[in-house]
C-alpha cells in the first residue's frame, strides 16, 4: 500500500557543532520558560515557525533522543554527584515537542517514535497514515549530539546538530519528488526527511510516495 503526501512546506537546519542565529529569544519571550528549553526543543520551535505551523498533530522522531541531558545524567552518577531534576525531565524523547506544545497551546495528538537510522523512515509512515483523516501534519525530525568527549566515538557524521520539519497532508496526485541520496555525513536517521527538505520548491508540487 502507499500514500502520497504533499509537501506544504519544509524547513530544515544543520551545524557541525551547534546551529547559531536562533529566533528563540522573540519565539519564547518568556525566560523561565526559555531556560529549561532543551537544545532539541529550541530547534523544534524555530522550525515550528519557518514551516508555519502552530496548532495542529505532531509526528516526531529522533534515534538519540535528548542526548546532552542524557550525556549530563551519566556524568552525574559516574562522579557520584546529585542528578538534576530539569536534566532528569527533559531526558525523556517526547521532550522537544512537548514543549512546543505546551508554548503554542498545541492539544493535538503528538506521537514520538525512535527506530534508530530507519527513523525518519518510520515517522513518514506514522504520518500517512494519520494524514488519511484529511488535515495538515507536521512532521518533525532532530539529532543533537554536541556532547562532551563525542570525538571519541563519532568519525563518520559531520553535523551533530540537524533537525528537518515537513508540514504535509494526503493527496491523490502523482509524486514529484523522490529520495536523493548526497554524500551529506547527517544522521542516517534523518536523511529521509532532509533529502525531501532539501528538494523542497514553494513554486512547484511537492508530492511524495510513502510505501507502507
Amino acid at each position: 500500500m502507499t500514500i502520497n503526501l504533499e509537501i506544504l512546506n519544509a524547513s530544515y537546519l544543520l551545524a557541525p557543532t551547534e546551529i547559531e542565529d536562533l529566533n528563540t529569544k522573540t519565539l519564547v519571550p518568556k525566560m523561565v520558560f526559555r531556560r529549561r528549553l532543551t537544545r532539541a526543543s529550541k530547534l523544534v520551535i524555530e522550525l515550528m515557525d519557518k514551516v508555519e505551523f502552530k496548532v495542529g498533530r505532531i509526528m516526531y522522531g529522533s534515534a538519540y533522543g535528548e542526548l546532552p541531558a542524557t550525556a549530563n545524567i551519566l556524568n552525574a552518577i559516574l562522579n557520584k554527584e546529585g542528578i538534576s531534576p530539569t536534566d532528569f525531565q527533559n531526558s525523556v524523547y517526547n521532550t522537544p515537542v512537548s514543549y512546543a506544545s505546551i508554548l503554542e497551546k498545541n492539544q493535538n495528538e503528538v506521537m514520538t517514535i525512535s527506530c534508530g537510522d530507519n527513523t525518519s523512515n518510520r515517522v513518514l509512515k506514522m504520518g500517512a497514515i494519520k494524514a488519511l483523516d484529511g488535515d495538515e501534519i507536521l512532521l518533525v525530525v532532530t539529532e543533537t549530539m554536541n556532547i562532551e568527549n563525542i570525538e571519541q566515538v563519532n568519525n563518520c557524521i559531520d553535523f551533530l546538530e540537524v533537525a528537518v520539519a515537513l508540514k504535509v497532508r494526503v493527496t491523490k496526485e502523482e509524486a514529484t519528488l523522490s529520495i536523493q541520496n548526497d554524500d551529506i555525513k547527517a544522521p542516517n536517521s534523518v536523511k529521509e526527511l532532509l533529502s525531501y527538505a532539501k528538494q523542497f520548491n514553494e513554486n512547484k508540487k511537492n508530492i511524495i510516495e510513502v510505501k507502507l
